[in-house]
């Protein structure tokens, strides 16, 4: 069974991925608390970053197969700015570094929810493109002028 077959609704995507990130922003703070690992200062904020923009790739791509795609738009929307919220607060509570002292982090953040907005709205017109070709009769090509 894929994946992209299943037709999850972004909140449940953004619950996902968020469990995927705290479990492994966790795991570096315990094998750092117990001494088996020293865990980078910044280490929170890669998986943070990194996590959202796995839900932007995976997310944009579930797009393609949902029956309202304005629907599903807005609430990618939301579940994105949740996720954002929830990665950036557990990695701020876990590293102890806002995200405005996180370096590059904080641009990396940026880049990332203007590229989940590039990519749903590329996929979005994608799909319009495709949708309009299958409702055109191709039976004959029109002649070229020369």
């Amino acid at each position: 069974m894929d994946i992209l077959d299943q037709n999850l609704p972004p909140y449940k995507q953004a619950a996902m991925v968020a469990a995927g990130a705290l479990v492994l922003m966790g795991g570096g703070w315990l094998l750092s608390a117990i001494g088996m690992l020293e865990m980078e200062p910044l280490f929170p904020w890669s998986i943070a970053t990194a996590f959202s923009l796995l839900f932007a790739i995976f997310n944009s791509l579930m797009s393609l197969k949902a029956p309202n795609p304005m629907k599903y738009w807005g609430i990618s929307m939301y579940s994105y700015l949740g996720l954002a919220l929830v990665n950036g607060t557990a990695a701020w509570l876990i590293s102890g570094i806002p995200l405005r002292e996180a370096g590059t982090y904080r641009w990396i953040y940026i880049v990332v929810t203007f590229g989940f907005l590039v990519f749903l709205s590329l996929v979005n017109f994608v799909r319009r493109i495709v949708e309009f070709a299958e409702r055109e009769e191709w039976t004959q090509p029109r002649k070229r002028q020369r």
